[in-house]
């Protein structure tokens, strides 16, 4: 008996599913890939658990095939492939190439009929046939060696279609599908079925009978007045439909299982197409299994005496650690070069050199980083203070291309063809396995790195001042990174026991709320179940189901809220559901981020959103929900860390809205802020046509979300949803506060007409994004694109206000010798802590600086308060 194993691919089907789970993806040359990756994904998955000896990607031919000749409405009703996906069908075909995998299409035949025929005779071999789809159609080729996988979410989550699996989904036999279609028909594929005829009835007719001639055999037996009417006078529909539905398994082939053999992939032609499409993450997936080395051999020189290396007076440095997070990991040691000489100090030696300890504290002395936040951070923990930090090899990156969102050396290097250096898991391993390597391939990695700063600091600091962002670099970025660095080495306070007490509050929310929820619901069940919750809610309570999943009823957040008006019980399993998720995320989740010193210390993302906005991990504390009051009070655990000493916090009023009356110039918003205005309410007015006293507490929250709708890129869609009204009530909103706000409206057009020309838009610092879809012929992709252009000029700027406004705090504290110390920036808001003689200065200072950070044609405002925890300035 055959020993082979042959996975047959349906490559239009799985191509087809590949584009519509992934979002667009476009690189940097403007080719969509979102197809050829997800394709890429479910090959890889399936290489690596099926291991086939024998492999084929069938195609279809063309638009027409045999069936035609039977209906010429064969797939009539199929939407025009659109132009993203057909770009990439070469691109697919030159991957599979790349992988050695036999491609096949056979004209006036199906990829189903190619399939079809090959299962069948590596059936009848004995071989072991896996068949891959999106298409159900193929389940009926099932068998006891054919096991049919259809895709279910995206590609990667298959479904195995099995004799047994069929019969206990469907209580029927793989060869009877066809006659299931034979009657149901196939709306996808326009076959027409026998009208009035669901699955349902299909498969009760086919329990009974057997087939459909079995079924028009029995035609007198058949019970339902309609549903014999429709079987007799579709008799003929009936039977065509059935010779459509069936797969053809004698196709005229002029290839065999023999020419399918699966000899494995190409690596060298794989990693030439990955790079042309710039898979990056797969590219660094490759990367381990790479056996060459780096191409460059260099010479690192390890330092042993403490005292016997002088550190030049500019020199590139890398601080090696073998985890990311430089808060916690420990130094392995740094890699120096000044261009020729390179060199690695391992940590012992670094700690006993005080040459280089001077060196580093010395501001004279220029120093090149990869990471300046993570150099400082992780030598502050030693003892050690860097100044002079001159270039920061991600910063710049990351300004020069705000899409790019690196972290580490090798990846910047290989963006810019700089291949000498290979990635951390290589040298390191990975999960379980990893582990420290040899000194001296520690010391060639490190070296590697520092060495790829000192080559990619001119051609990065070239492209900044071309696209006139070195300013922005210098004076913004790199000063940020030394105080946010500072910051993370600060951490915050974090009182353990105070978190624990909220708590045991939530948990005994928790258990009233279910008390509640189970009275209402007549039992217990598991709230936290979709499915029993869905029975209960749809089937015993009898909602009006909104949404069904394979899985059964749809209980996400959106599908309740709009149910909340028909019964009392979703208002408490909403409740219930936030506060478990403060429970679970927050109170457990805060408690095991604290470390030793009682502190907590988050890591401030500083190259990753590409508005520019500061985000934070390990843990997040950015995302602490403040709409309840129990998520408010999660606050209270952070406290200052000494004893007499306060909370301070001052934050921004509605700064992006008063970003966009400056860039719009539009001159009602520009009065409204001078004169004070609630921005909220003269929007309602002018909007709704009414004097101030006749503005409601529903006018007022109509405009709110209308004036930040604009700033996050407004749709009658999303406001519709935001105010639970109907999209053509939403867009007329729009329309009115357009017309209203002229200056608005003309920003908007202008913007959008400048992206297009320019293909990105700034903000007022030059900080830029790319928007390579502003002129795609798609229309929801252009879209997006337009609605980000008009968006992150505001955004950013606002970002790169506050950013400013931490620079010239962190210098006026100096400058006024406080011992006030910045410990967060949450959004619009900074928190400091402070010494209780200091607060009378803060509220003074603290709102002076913030409010000047940039001039706008409306001022800026501050609002402070302070406490003994972060909670109590609220």
């Amino acid at each position: 008996m055959s020993k082979n194993k042959i996975v047959l691919l349906d490559g239009n089907s799985l191509a087809y599913r590949a584009f519509f789970a992934l979002p667009l993806l476009t690189n940097d040359t403007g080719i969509h890939t979102n197809a050829v990756y997800g394709f890429t994904m479910m090959l890889q998955n399936i290489l690596e658990e099926e291991k086939p000896t024998h492999l084929l990607v069938a195609w279809d031919a063309g638009k027409t095939t045999f069936r035609h000749s039977t209906f010429s409405e064969y797939k009539g009703g199929r939407q025009k492939t659109p132009p993203e996906l057909s770009e990439q069908f070469p691109y697919l075909r030159k991957l599979l190439d790349a992988y050695r995998i036999p491609q096949y299409e056979l004209d006036q035949y199906e990829a189903d009929d190619i399939i079809g025929t090959l299962s069948k005779t590596g059936d009848a071999d004995g071989s072991e046939v896996i068949i891959i789809s999106g298409d159900k159609d193929l389940t009926q080729l099932a068998s006891d060696h054919t096991t049919v996988c259809i895709t279910r979410k995206g590609i990667t989550d298959l479904e195995k279609y099995t004799p047994a699996h069929i019969m206990e989904k469907y209580g029927i036999a793989p060869e009877q599908i066809i006659d299931m279609k034979g009657l149901m028909g196939d709306a996808s594929d326009n076959i027409p079925g026998v009208p009035g005829v669901g699955e349902k009835t299909a498969l009760k007719l086919l329990k009974e009978y057997g087939t459909v001639e079995k079924v028009y055999e029995s035609l007198d037996a058949v019970s339902g007045k309609k549903l014999k009417e429709n079987l007799t006078e579709h008799e003929e529909q009936a039977f065509m439909s059935k010779k459509l539905a069936t797969i053809e398994v004698n196709a005229p082939l002029t290839i065999s299982i023999k020419d399918l053999n699966y000899p494995g992939p190409d690596e060298d032609h794989v990693k030439a197409i990955y790079e042309e499409l710039k898979f990056k993450t797969l590219l660094e997936k490759m990367a381990p299994q790479t056996e060459s080395g780096p191409i460059e051999e260099i010479d690192v020189q390890i330092i042993t005496d403490p005292e016997a290396f002088d550190p030049a007076d500019v020199m590139a440095i890398h601080v090696e650690m073998m985890d990311e997070n430089y808060l916690a990991s420990d130094i392995s040691g740094i890699g120096m070069t000044d261009g020729n000489q390179i060199v690695f100090v391992p940590f012992e030696v670094m700690m006993q050199s005080d040459k280089l300890k001077a060196w580093l504290l010395d501001e004279q002395k220029e120093k090149y980083t990869s990471d300046s936040k993570a150099t400082f951070a992780s030598l502050l923990r030693q003892g050690i203070e860097v100044n002079g930090l001159e270039f920061d090899l991600l910063l710049a990156t990351y300004i020069a291309n705000p899409s790019s969102s690196y972290t580490d050396v090798a990846s910047v290097a290989k963006e810019f063809n700089y291949v000498e250096i290979q990635p951390d898991e290589v040298v390191y391993g990975k999960g379980a396995k990893k582990a420290m390597p040899e000194e001296r391939i520690l010391a060639d990695h490190a070296g590697r790195k520092a060495q790829a700063v000192w080559k990619l600091k001119p051609i990065l600091e070239e492209k900044l001042r071309e696209n006139e962002q070195f300013e922005l670099y210098r004076e913004l970025e790199m000063p940020l990174a030394k105080i946010l660095g500072k910051m993370e080495s600060t951490g915050v306070k974090t009182d353990l026991g105070i978190l624990q007490q909220i708590g045991i509050e939530l948990s005994a929310k928790l258990s009233e709320l279910e008390s509640i929820i189970y009275e209402m619901a007549g039992q217990k069940f598991n709230i936290n179940s979709p499915k029993q919750l869905g029975e209960i809610l749809f089937e015993k309570i009898g909602l009006t189901p909104i949404k069904k999943t394979k899985t059964g009823y749809s209980t996400a957040a959106d599908v309740l809220e709009k149910l909340e008006s028909e019964h009392e019980i979703i208002g408490y399993i909403l409740t219930y559901r936030q506060l478990g998720k403060l429970n679970s995320t927050y109170i457990e989740g805060l408690s095991k981020e604290i470390h030793e010193d009682g502190k907590i210390h988050t890591r401030f993302q500083q190259a990753l959103t590409q508005t520019g906005r500061l985000s934070s991990i390990n843990p997040n504390l950015q995302n602490i929900p403040i709409r309840l009051e129990e998520g408010r009070k999660i606050r209270a655990a952070f406290v200052p860390s000494e004893p007499g000493w306060y909370m301070f916090a001052a934050d921004y009023s509605q700064i992006e809205l008063r970003v966009l009356a400056h860039m719009s110039e539009d001159e009602k918003m520009i009065a409204a802020f001078r004169e004070g205005e609630d921005i909220h309410t003269k929007t309602a007015m002018d909007v709704f046509g009414v004097d101030k006293d006749g503005v409601s507490s529903d006018m007022r929250r109509t405009a709110k979300a209308v004036n930040f709708g604009i700033v996050y890129g407004i749709s009658d869609y999303g406001l519709s949803q935001s105010l639970n009204i109907t999209r053509k009530e939403a867009g007329k909103f729009i329309d009115t506060y357009l017309a209203t706000f002229p200056g608005v409206k003309r920003y908007m057009e202008d913007i959008v007409t400048q992206a297009k020309m320019n293909g990105y838009v700034v903000t007022m610092m030059n900080r830029r994004r790319y928007l390579p879809d502003i002129t795609s012929s798609n229309f929801n992709l252009r879209s997006f694109a337009e609605r980000t252009a008009m968006n992150t000029p505001i955004q950013g700027t606002a970002a790169d206000i506050i950013k400013k406004a931490m620079i010239d705090m962190d210098a006026r504290l100096k400058a006024e010798n406080l011992q006030t110390r910045m410990l967060l920036q949450v959004h619009d808001e900074l928190i400091f802590e402070a010494p209780e003689n200091e607060i009378e200065k803060l509220k003074e200072i603290v709102p002076e600086v913030m409010e000047s950070a940039l001039t706008l044609d409306v001022p800026l405002k501050v609002e402070w308060a302070s406490g003994l925890s972060w909670y109590e300035t609220k």
